[in-house]
């Protein structure tokens, strides 16, 4: 079982992974595509890292330190969808403005999710290397 020392690590090489990504993709952006696709990079990103910010927080209220659910299912539940109405609803905007392009938008989108990827193979590789010592 993973210690909380450990899940803090983690966590702390999450948040770094996510700005690099950002950092990085929002730089190619910048060289390879339009100025309306990199803003969409970059608006994506962070609206996706708030995003995730703001669940992470929500889960983290709902269980107490012994991680038993510490709020009501229906209130957790209700924080989410609202979370994600809220997120729908900024983006639909984006769009209907035509203030980032779609494509843009949808590389910003992806920049957690390619962090969480990015990180598992590192902490992978990582794993691995101590084996092999």
């Amino acid at each position: 079982m993973t210690s909380k020392m450990e899940w803090e690590e983690i966590h702390d090489n999450l948040k770094i992974f996510i700005w690099l990504v950002l950092l990085i993709l929002s730089t190619m952006g910048y060289f390879f595509l339009t100025p309306k696709q990199t803003l969409g990079i970059i608006v994506g990103g962070l609206i996706i890292i708030a995003n995730f910010n703001i669940f992470k927080n929500t889960i983290r209220s709902a269980f107490g330190k012994d991680f038993l659910l510490a709020a009501k299912k229906t209130t957790i539940l209700a924080k989410i969808y609202f979370r994600l109405f809220a997120l729908g609803l900024i983006l639909a905007l984006l769009l209907k403005i035509k203030l980032v392009d779609p494509i843009g938008l949808t590389i910003g989108l992806s920049t957690v999710v390619t962090a969480i990827v990015l990180l598992a193979v590192y902490l992978a590789l990582k794993s691995k290397s101590r084996e092999a010592s």
